[in-house]
């Protein structure tokens, strides 16, 4: 009762006027978003628009020049927050080390610690990996290995920046089932990403980011099919290795 309490105190996350311009140069200005509890929300935007900043910001690992961030009216998230990045950083150590080094802050016992690690192990596809050393693994199972290093803190939030950029299809394609499995668990989803088959795929909403001003912010099917700026088509039309035609 308890853990479900606090994963019901940390949304909506609203983004007001949120800006980060280091040495006065704008990364993000005047961000106004709206982010509710569930779902997977993709980020998209060109190069240097400002996408893995913004999830930074969230995560704590940046601070804000100018506006603020309210996680359900208050200051700070009451619930836990996961990142994962393009290349995760690895112990060099155990596959099953890397999981529990996220497990030993919360309140549980060492026996629990190290069965909830081999549970998520096995969730992941990696249970039969659990004593190899982390810097043997592949990079699909790299990333496999840092999203259940994730999931087993049972976070409120993911953020995911670029999770599937260095893979390839086959690699892909166990990651974004594992994502999906996360967002059916209870888990808020975040991410960026460059390949707008996958924000097709996976997103239930698009945030679209330009100049580190957010243009857009609609569902999945309106955003492909009936993007507001022309900004938004350019980007649909000059990522997508096929042509796609808007509707009215």
């Amino acid at each position: 009762m308890g853990h479900e309490s606090v994963r019901l105190t940390m949304f909506p996350i609203c983004l007001d006027k949120l800006q980060f311009c280091p040495q006065g140069r704008p990364v993000l200005a005047d961000v106004d978003l709206v982010l509710g509890p569930e779902g997977i929300t993709a980020v998209l935007g060109p190069n240097g628009a400002g996408k893995s900043v913004l999830l930074k910001t969230l995560a704590g690992l940046e601070t804000p020049t100018g506006g603020r961030i309210a996680w359900n009216g208050g200051l700070a998230p009451g619930g836990r927050i996961a990142m994962v990045f393009q290349h995760p950083i690895l112990l060099r150590t155990s596959v099953l080390d890397n999981v529990i080094l996220g497990l030993k802050p919360l309140a549980l016992t060492r026996r629990e610690i190290r069965q909830r690690g081999l549970e998520m192990l096995d969730r992941v596809g990696l249970a039969d990996r659990a004593v190899d050393s982390a810097r043997h693994l592949s990079g699909g199972e790299r990333q496999r290995l840092a999203l259940a290093r994730c999931w087993a803190t049972r976070p409120r939030l993911l953020l995911l920046d670029e999770p599937t950029a260095a893979l390839d299809p086959t690699a892909t394609e166990a990651v974004e089932h594992l994502i999906r499995e996360i967002r059916t668990d209870g888990t808020k989803v975040l991410m960026t990403t460059h390949n707008l088959g996958q924000a097709m795929r996976l997103a239930d909403d698009v945030v679209f980011i330009s100049e580190g001003r957010i243009r857009e912010h609609t569902s999945n099917a309106d955003f492909f099919a009936r993007p507001r700026t022309e900004d938004a088509k350019r980007f649909i039309q000059g990522e997508l290795p096929w042509r796609i035609a808007f509707t009215d």
